[in-house]
């Protein structure tokens, strides 16, 4: 396989996956972020670090954000929420992590392309689904010649980055401008 064919065919599969997202679906995950002043997240290998970046726009916002398992990470709570991310759904010490968050009172809002996984179906509150090929999944969706769970992580990524642009757009005084105030600025 060359180069052009490579990315030609990662761009279909994109579109093939926006195009299938559940606007509603989104809208619902924006509307839970955009209520919550607090929130925590977990996530680990590729998709985690999306989620990363995910966490720090929020930042950028305003948001009080947390990343579990960071030593300075508080307790929590009743009314927090906890965003977390396992691509087939059914990660063991992330499913951990959620159970003991929802036992403290958060809600749980697991972000897969498998929901049909374990943590999505019988601990999340709240199931935010990307419909791209994720490593060991095993629901319907975009079909990828990508390895292991690619597509999700970049669709991931990318759909994040929407998510923020909306909620930028959406929110009055909250501009990229006001957030990059936001940006650490020690580098």
């Amino acid at each position: 396989m060359e180069y052009q064919e490579i990315y030609r065919k990662i761009q279909e599969e994109h579109r093939q996956v926006f195009e299938k997202m559940d606007q509603e679906n989104m809208r619902e995950f924006m509307d839970e972020i955009k209520k919550h002043p607090r929130i925590f997240f977990i996530g680990v290998g590729r998709e985690g670090m999306a989620t990363k970046a995910f966490a720090m726009r929020l930042m950028h916002m305003g948001k009080e954000i947390h990343w579990i398992w960071d030593d300075t990470t508080p307790a929590i709570k009743e009314g927090d929420l906890l965003v977390a991310t396992l691509g087939d759904g059914r990660i063991g010490h992330i499913d951990y992590v959620c159970r003991r968050a929802k036992e403290a009172g958060a809600m749980i809002y697991v972000v897969t392309g498998s929901p049909s996984g374990e943590t999505a179906k019988n601990v999340a509150d709240k199931v935010f689904f990307v419909p791209a090929s994720v490593y060991r999944g095993t629901d319907e969706v975009v079909p990828s010649f990508q390895p292991m769970g690619n597509l999700f992580e970049q669709c991931l990524l990318l759909m994040f980055d929407i998510i923020v642009m909306l909620i930028v757009d959406e929110t009055p005084g909250l501009t990229f401008e006001g957030m990059a105030e936001n940006h650490r600025n020690i580098e």
